[in-house]
């Protein structure tokens, strides 16, 4: 039973929640804390600060930690699939609709619209990060960090994981 409980507590708030993890995250309380009552508010809360300090999106770890807390191994499992699996069967139907339709005129002309939406939201989010670099670690912080960054990406073609563990050092010893 606790199980299906927990299969629930995280597939109704994934299905019916709309905007992605942080948009879900007052659904998924609703269901852990006050439906369920597996944690407290405030435990729930501390929770949410340690999962949005780690990489990865934040419902599938909330799912695995409070899957976890309630059911052990297999608690986490089910609420990790129960997170993904609405987006999963979305997508598997879209691509399945994508793919009988993909000689289609206009699926091609979708399709052509597709990059350069992508390319104006990744434009927009790396404002968005160059504006709160700005704010949290002033503007010569930033550019340094920024500069550094494209040189050892684009000149020495450092990898990724490198190039950020640097900032982060960069980060703690200088801003912190």
């Amino acid at each position: 039973m606790i199980y299906w409980e927990l299969f629930l507590a995280f597939f109704i708030p994934n299905i019916i929640g709309y905007g992605g993890g942080p948009a879900i995250i007052p659904l998924i309380e609703a269901e852990v804390v006050g439906r369920y009552g597996w944690m407290g508010a405030q435990e729930f809360a501390e929770t949410l600060a340690l999962g949005n300090a780690l990489p990865s999106p934040i419902a599938t770890k909330m799912a695995g930690y409070v899957g976890y807390d309630v059911a052990g191994v297999g608690g986490a499992i089910v609420a990790v699939f129960a997170t993904v699996v609405p987006s999963l069967l979305l997508m598997l139907g879209a691509l399945g609709l994508l793919y009988r339709h993909r000689e289609s005129p206009r699926v091609k002309r979708m399709s052509q619209w597709v990059r350069p939406v992508i390319a104006l939201m990744m434009a927009w989010l790396t404002w968005s990060f160059f504006s709160e670099g700005i704010d949290s670690a002033g503007l010569l912080h930033t550019l340094l960090i920024g500069a550094v960054a494209a040189v050892a990406l684009l000149r020495f073609r450092a990898h990724p994981a490198f190039v950020v563990l640097g900032a982060l050092v960069y980060g703690g010893v200088f801003l912190g």
